[in-house]
Parts: structure tokens; C-alpha cells; sequence
């Protein structure tokens, strides 16, 4: 009887607690930009917390993914969390920086 490897299937994973992404230096003029992509990802690694990041920004998950070079886009998942200051200071703990790093690239990505 041969041996086979398990079916692939579709799995959530989310990052333990105790490792973070590794960001550039907040100098890099990307910085905004590669910060808001951690966070975007940090929103939607919960099902219910991108449920209702899609929820309060009209976006959809197609317009979402289009729009990831898009400064505003961008800009939304940080507003986001800045509006709900639970999430907003879980995701900086997650990222490794401060939750005003989080806003100050907001208003950077706004500018």
C-alpha cells in the first residue's frame, strides 16, 4: 500500500503573538505604504474583523486587492483602526510600533 500525503486544503493561519513583521525604518519614504499593508493584513487575518472593515468602507474584496497601490486605499485600513482604539492598539502591538506611527501614516498616505 503506497503512502500519500494529505490533501492541501484551505487553512487559516494567523502569526503567533510573539513574532512580528519586520517594517523599514520609518525614514523610508515607502514607510506609509509598508506600513498600511501590515495593517490591512492584520485587519483581515480576523473574518469578522474584515467583515466589517469591508462593511464600513464600501470596498469589496475585488476592489480591495485593485486597489492595493492606491495611497486612500491604503489609507482606509488605518483609518479604520483608528477609529476603534481596541483594534488600533492591538494591531501596533502585533506590528511592533506605536499606534501613533499608525495614524501619523494614515495622514501621511492622506496627504
Amino acid at each position: 500500500m503506497s503512502h500519500r500525503a494529505p490533501i492541501a486544503r484551505a487553512h487559516h493561519y494567523s502569526c503567533p503573538k510573539d513574532r512580528t513583521i519586520p517594517l523599514r525604518p520609518a525614514s523610508d519614504p515607502d514607510y506609509p505604504h509598508t506600513l498600511a499593508l501590515a495593517a490591512l493584513g492584520w485587519v483581515l487575518e480576523s473574518d469578522e474583523r474584515a467583515a466589517r472593515y469591508l462593511a464600513l468602507t464600501g470596498l469589496d474584496p475585488d476592489r480591495l486587492r485593485a486597489g492595493l497601490g492606491d495611497p486612500a486605499i491604503l489609507a482606509s485600513s488605518l483609518e479604520f483602526l483608528a477609529n476603534h482604539e481596541p483594534d488600533l492598539i492591538r494591531a501596533a502591538e502585533a506590528l511592533a510600533v506605536s499606534p501613533e506611527e499608525l495614524v501619523a501614516a494614515k495622514d501621511a498616505l492622506r496627504a
